[in-house]
């Protein structure tokens, strides 16, 4: 027998064609619509996951683009779209052939083209994809479902790269989309992954829809994280943003959404004391959370203020303060998240010092001269609204200026693309965090040191550069370890960012969603609802 939940008999019910008085119904009702609904992080504003390192525009590019590798939970690459390669006897040249049925979303077919179009953008943008195609001859189609790179050198981290689970993802996208200039956003959202967006239902600022794209031929291993088989078992996954947590708390309790992905940590207890409702941690790594100055206008051009600034950031005050209960949160002195392989302590006292009294000294020292401070407020994310607040009374406390401007997080980060002054929508900090997987070693963006090509708030430092190039060399773990060492007291010595802490962040969600994915990114296939 067919069996229905009540979800699904009431949407059936209300989309069938009444019937007149008269009428014999002859017909079967259609199977209702399944629809995962979803509270994000987050709202989504900027669509192009190559433009943007934002990780709700990350968790959009999962949804509806594929990758040529993918990390699974062990973080060891798989091959996602490709189906085998092969690497030349002198590590030279790596030939990578597609899988077949490979779509794109308008019915067309994925070709190596496509794939080299997206890799060179992707490239010009992420900071693992700038060290690769620094080592990168040639970047060529054998035939319509080949890739042929061709290195400069052997190098060490070829599938790490173009396999790496967060931002920047190497997402494909057709040819014609992947040409647009890297450093403009893409105006058509055309890709071959498990669903397909539906900007004709797109609300800024309210709602997102998604709908399966039955043509998607998933692979036939099992999920593990952002590798193995991509199956949709929902027709719709639909996100609906909630500016108020506590809003979207009633929501999640009274039924009208299923899974809320990020809830405030004040709201932990009364969720967990919901029936139906289960709290869990779902990412093992956790956060990094950032503050990140502007490198190129004062105060922070000058390296000792940065640095002076950082003394004052006690760790505990901003987990206790943001995150608030201990469980959730632990200090960690490295700059790659403690409990990974390359965590150590190498610079880190300015980050240990957390004394205001030090902190004024060194600013006095470092010629402050009173230049306002401008730091951008997401309030809609209370996490990062807290961590702003938190660090405008410390470097007031130290005797620097400061003005908070407050704003929703999608501004933000199209506000922190602006290199323009003050005076013209520029700013002097913001915070944010990282995912534990995207600061695991020099290959992130987070520490680059290209003023050109890096992250937002462009440090320039070519012995950082040096130092992590040569990591992306390195062959052995040991010699990785040490350049790791170096890259992060390099970090410390020009006074970066300053690092808040780590944290885990647990989601909620209704007892009638299955199927979740363990993992540091927000995955939505093979969930689903009964």
């Amino acid at each position: 027998m067919l069996r229905w939940t009540k979800r699904q008999f009431l949407t059936a019910a209300a989309i069938m064609l009444p019937l007149s008085m008269g009428a014999v119904q002859t017909a079967t009702p259609a199977a209702a619509e399944s629809v995962l609904r979803v509270i994000p992080h987050a709202d989504l504003k900027n669509l192009d996951p190559i433009w943007t390192t934002a990780y709700i525009s990350r968790n959009h590019g999962y949804l509806i683009y594929d990758t040529l590798f993918a990390m699974d939970e062990s973080f060891t690459p798989q091959p996602q779209m490709v189906d085998s390669w092969e690497v030349s006897d002198d590590k030279l040249t790596w030939t990578f052939k597609l899988r077949d049925g490979l779509k794109w979303h308008d019915g067309a077919d994925v070709t190596a083209e496509d794939c080299i179009a997206s890799l060179d953008r992707w490239g010009k943008r992420d900071g693992m994809g700038q060290q690769l195609f620094a080592s990168i001859e040639s970047l060529t189609a054998g035939d319509s479902k080949t890739i042929v790179m061709k290195l400069k050198e052997p190098y060490g981290l070829v599938l790490e790269s173009i396999g790496k689970i967060s931002s920047n993802v190497p997402f494909m996208m057709p040819k014609r989309i992947a040409e647009t200039d890297p450093f403009k956003q893409i105006e058509e959202y055309v890709g071959s992954g498990p669903f397909m967006f539906q900007k004709d239902e797109w609300v800024p600022g309210s709602k997102v829809v998604y709908v399966k794209f039955n043509d998607y031929v998933p692979r036939s291993e099992p999920p593990s994280a952002a590798a193995g088989g991509k199956v949709a078992k929902v027709d719709r996954v639909e996100w609906t943003y909630f500016p108020d947590q506590t809003t979207a708390m009633n929501a999640l309790i009274n039924d009208e959404v299923d899974y809320f992905e990020s809830p405030a940590n004040d709201l932990m207890q009364l969720l967990e004391n919901q029936e139906g409702i289960t709290v869990e941690i779902n990412d093992p790594l956790g956060n990094i959370g950032f503050a990140r100055f502007n490198h190129l206008l004062p105060p922070f051009d000058n390296a000792d203020v940065r640095r002076a600034a950082i003394m004052a950031m006690k760790q505990e005050d901003y987990m206790a303060g943001a995150v608030g209960d201990q469980k959730f949160w632990k200090t960690c002195y490295s700059v790659y998240p403690c409990a990974t392989p390359l965590e150590n302590s190498v610079g880190s006292e300015v980050m240990k010092t957390g004394d205001i009294e030090k902190a004024a000294a060194a600013l006095k020292t470092a010629g402050y001269d009173g230049t306002p401070v401008v730091i951008m407020q997401p309030t809609d994310i209370p996490l990062l609204s807290a961590f702003s607040l938190i660090t405008a009374e410390k470097l007031r406390k130290i005797g620097m200026t400061v003005e908070v401007q407050a704003m929703d997080w999608s501004t933000l980060t199209s506000r922190r693309a602006k290199r323009d002054p003050v005076a013209d929508g520029g700013w002097n900090m913001f915070h944010t965090w990282w995912i534990g997987a995207d600061v695991i070693n020099p290959m992130s963006i987070a520490f680059s040191g290209n003023p050109d090509k890096g992250w937002f708030g462009w440090p320039s430092d070519t012995e950082l550069e040096a130092q992590r190039a040569a990591f992306a060399k390195a062959t052995g773990v040991e010699e990785q370890k040490k350049i790791a060492a170096k890259v992060q007291e390099r970090l410390w010595s020009i006074g970066a960012s300053g690092e808040l802490g780590q944290f885990f962040v647990p989601v909620a969600y209704r007892s009638n969603v299955k199927g979740l994915i363990k993992s540091p990114v927000q995955f939505f296939w093979n969930m689903s609802v009964e």
